[in-house]
């Protein structure tokens, strides 16, 4: 594959005048925020916005990428902590008050909608798999997590915790408190 040509410098404007307008309108609207409202706000035509991103899915990665990138920055950083158990917990928190707290990141994130299958690692999804993935291993292997619990899992808890509470008055608090809650289950703690 030929390496990518340097994109012209009104294509990079379009380009970035798109995903600055795809944020506003993604945290006023959510995940299905209109594309058309997003071109218009941009302020170019919709043939533009399509030629940039052929897809919603394509259009909420670009959004989505940068903060996802520093959620997964978090995980290297914290593969180093000597309690992998805590470790794994905090990050996965992160993670929910992340997606509680960013409208449509949850919506976009574990299950939305594909058209095709991107290259490994080129989506925000499996960045998030690959960086929660070294955690969860480090945290198997010290036998403070089940081994028959994988990183889809975990991840797909989050996910439906963020979905649940995004949008609520207290919204990373929340999060937070429920995902604490999945992790420790129900049971009182031990003397």
């Amino acid at each position: 594959m030929a390496p990518e040509r340097p994109r012209r410098a009104d294509a990079r404007r379009n380009y970035d005048r798109i995903v600055a307008a795809a944020e506003a309108e993604i945290a006023r609207h959510g995940a299905d925020a209109s594309l058309e409202e997003i071109a218009r706000r941009a302020g170019v035509g919709s043939a533009t916005l399509h030629r940039h991103f052929p897809s919603r899915q394509a259009l909420l990665e670009a959004v989505f990428h940068d903060r996802v990138e520093v959620l997964c920055a978090q995980a290297r950083e914290m593969r180093e902590r000597p309690d992998a158990a805590d470790a794994l917990s905090e990050w996965l928190q992160a993670v929910a008050v992340y997606g509680a707290t960013t409208r449509g990141l949850a919506r976009s994130l574990l299950g939305g909608w594909r058209e095709t299958d991107p290259p490994p690692g080129s989506t925000c999804e499996a960045m998030l798999v690959d960086a929660g993935a070294e955690l969860l291993l480090r945290a198997t292997d010290a036998e403070a997590v089940r081994p028959d619990v994988s990183i889809i899992d975990l991840l797909t808890l989050v996910n439906a915790i963020s979905l649940a509470t995004e949008g609520t008055p207290n919204a990373a608090d929340e999060a937070a408190r429920l995902l604490r809650l999945t992790i420790e289950g129900v049971r009182t703690p031990g003397p």
